[in-house]
């Protein structure tokens, strides 16, 4: 077997064999633990067939099979599909069928609830984590399998699957292929020069690994030989104490989980040394000023921010000292990223105008999975994709986003599509047409509001409404309000008219922590 890539866990766990990889609650895994699992994991899965080009999907929280998945996925060549946990069996089998993906992993406290999600499609293998079931093979007995050394191909290619607004969700290659490799190269650098790690960091992970940030940090992390604290799920308090007992220094949320923090009682807070932080990072939505404002109150000047799409990957970045001298702007375009802002027309605009914003980076994708190229209104002849944010750039190239063009709501950092929620609301036999927006929530950034136009001659309550669309969509998605309406408005070719039923929550909006 070749030499281990610099930087790949078979490195480390030569390297450093003993040294601590990963902490999760009590359970820690060195770099030869987790090379040892992720042979055994890879022997398991070859030897009930699956192979290169096979796609495992992994519907997991932030547990430390993960990483251990993620790597036996690389040793063997396969694709890594991150699914979320919440979703129904019925989105869950669209995913599965859309994308081709040959092997789930799964820890769902009921795995048999999940049987339903593999109806007509034909899978390798179903794999529970931690609940036994019929049909799902033990994770244990995966993990039993004698480990054969294999050298990684480098990190298992990522697929995430995001909403369009025609509401049904596509998958997204995160691996840039096709890219000029130098280009390639250089742009993870750039990448990971922004929010870069020490030697002798500590990272606290507690983003979901079906977004792109939770596995991008993980690499991240594995590529620099530091140590992972692993929070399953996200809770104020259980930060600070993680922070304050692993002595985490680089530590990356979305603004929720900062509002959430803020939202402590002082005395709380104060009882956790944060003393440790070196880095934070923060993405997935606006932040608003009040609440950069306390994060560098409490935690010091070490906030870094960062704008991007799951379709282009990472565009700019903004570090604590271009905050100082660029309040409210989401920072510089990394290395072989390129900005445009450009009218309705398409046409480029010069600096300081305001328009939509479009980007070309070496991971811009042109196609989603298994789809066929995307047309021209939102990738151009050049590479340029078509984001549908609304910005200006200013003189010396600094990126400021002042609005959305697409109808996305961002609630806690995960995207909303309102055509897939309003697709599941007409399923409803009364219910004739529906919108659905984001409204103003001081906790999430956004939650989502739906009107409906009753058929005539139909009666329903909101209650009843909301109660059907449950079985639908994952409760993330499902509207935390509903208001029955006798007409939505519309323009004179039928199009709804949106705009009118945010303006009332929207105007004259207070940004407040």
């Amino acid at each position: 077997m070749s030499d281990p890539t610099p930087g790949s866990l078979e490195d480390w766990a030569a390297r450093r064999p003993d040294a601590a990889a990963i902490i999760e609650d009590d359970q820690t895994l060195t770099f030869a633990q987790w090379n040892r699992a992720a042979d055994a994991v890879a022997e398991g899965l070859i030897r009930r067939g699956v192979g290169p080009d096979d796609i495992i999907v992994t519907r997991l929280h932030i547990r430390t099979e993960w990483p251990v998945i993620a790597s036996a996925a690389a040793k063997i060549g396969c694709s890594i599909l991150g699914l979320n946990w919440r979703l129904t069996p019925s989105e869950v089998n669209y995913v599965l069928s859309n994308s081709g993906a040959t092997v789930v992993v799964c820890d769902d406290p009921d795995p048999a609830a999940l049987r339903p999600a593999f109806d007509g499609l034909t899978l390798k293998l179903a794999v529970s984590v931690d609940q036994p079931a019929e049909g799902f093979l033990p994770y244990a007995e995966l993990l039993a399998a004698p480990p054969v050394a294999r050298q990684s191909r480098g990190d298992a290619p990522l697929i995430i699957y995001t909403s369009g607004t025609t509401g049904l969700p596509k998958g997204v290659p995160t691996a840039g292929s096709g890219a000029d490799p130098t280009e390639l190269l250089e742009y993870a650098r750039s990448v990971a020069e922004s929010r870069p790690q020490i030697e002798g960091d500590v990272v606290l992970v507690t983003m979901p690994m079906h977004h792109g940030a939770g596995p991008g940090l993980v690499r991240q992390t594995l590529r620099a030989g530091n140590l992972m604290v692993l929070l399953r799920r996200f809770d104020p308090v259980a930060v600070l104490e993680t922070i304050a007992r692993h002595r985490v220094s680089f530590w990356t949320g979305v603004p929720t989980m900062y509002k959430r923090l803020a939202g402590l009682p002082p005395e709380v807070f104060a009882r956790h040394s944060v003393a440790s932080i070196r880095t934070l990072g923060v993405g997935a939505a606006p932040v608003p000023p009040d609440l950069k404002d306390w994060i560098v109150d409490h935690f010091g000047p070490c906030l870094n921010e960062a704008y991007g799409s799951t379709e282009v990957g990472l565009a700019t970045y903004l570090t604590p000292e271009m905050q100082a001298r660029k309040p409210g702007s989401s920072g510089v375009p990394h290395r072989h990223v390129h900005l445009r802002i450009r009218d309705a027309d398409g046409r480029d605009l010069p600096p300081g105008e305001t328009g939509e914003i479009w980007i070309k980076t070496p991971v811009t994708i042109h196609n989603y999975l298994n789809a066929d190229r995307l047309g021209e209104d939102t990738i151009d002849a050049d590479g340029f994709f078509r984001t549908g944010d609304v910005g200006r750039l200013d003189a010396e190239g600094f990126l400021f986003i002042t609005d959305r063009a697409k109808d996305m709501i961002i609630a806690g950092g995960v995207n909303i599509y309102p055509a897939e929620v309003e697709a599941a609301l007409l399923k409803h036999p009364a219910v004739q047409d529906a919108a659905v927006i984001g409204v103003p929530d001081d906790e999430f950034g956004e939650q989502v509001k739906a009107f409906v136009e009753l058929k005539p001659g139909q009666a329903a309550t909101a209650p009843d409404i909301l109660e059907a669309v449950s079985g639908h969509l994952a409760s993330y998605k499902r509207p935390r309000s509903l208001e029955i309406v006798a007409e939505l408005p519309r323009n004179t070719m039928g199009k709804l008219l949106k705009r009118e039923l945010r303006a009332p929550y929207w105007a004259n909006r207070e940004r407040k922590v």
